[in-house]
């Protein structure tokens, strides 16, 4: 796993490390090809440089965040901003369900919209995948 987001994990309290580190280990296993790294301040994995899923410490949970979770047609993620992002908040490790989560990850490398060029369309979001 990436150093910085171990780092990143280390620093939370004792249960959101347990719920930081099972997402770190089960995305940084299914995503092998993408990369990490600490970005705005929270862990986040990328294919060719589109940032695909992430997760956040908020103040009562840990956010788990798909940039393009909004296509997934998924019941349990909750819709996120203005574009196409979708999230599931986390308190207790015992909440991560290893089905949804791999079924999420597999969806996040098959169904894409293209964030790294958001800036460059002005706002305007293209699908990938």
């Amino acid at each position: 796993m990436n150093q910085e987001i171990q780092t990143y994990n280390d620093r939370q309290s004792a249960g959101d490390k347990e719920i930081c580190d099972l997402l770190a280990s089960t995305i940084h296993n299914e995503l092998i090809d993408a990369e990490s790294k600490i970005w705005h301040a929270h862990p986040v994995w990328f294919l060719d440089g589109n940032p695909i899923v992430g997760y956040s410490k908020l103040k009562d949970s840990v956010r788990l965040l798909f940039w393009s979770g909004q296509s997934f047609q998924e019941e349990h993620l909750i819709n996120e901003g203005k574009f196409k992002a979708a999230e599931f908040r986390y308190t207790n490790s015992s909440q991560v369900d290893p089905t949804d989560l791999l079924r999420w990850l597999k969806k996040a490398r098959d169904i894409q919209w293209d964030y790294k060029n958001l800036v460059k369309r002005k706002g305007r979001l293209e699908r990938l995948k």
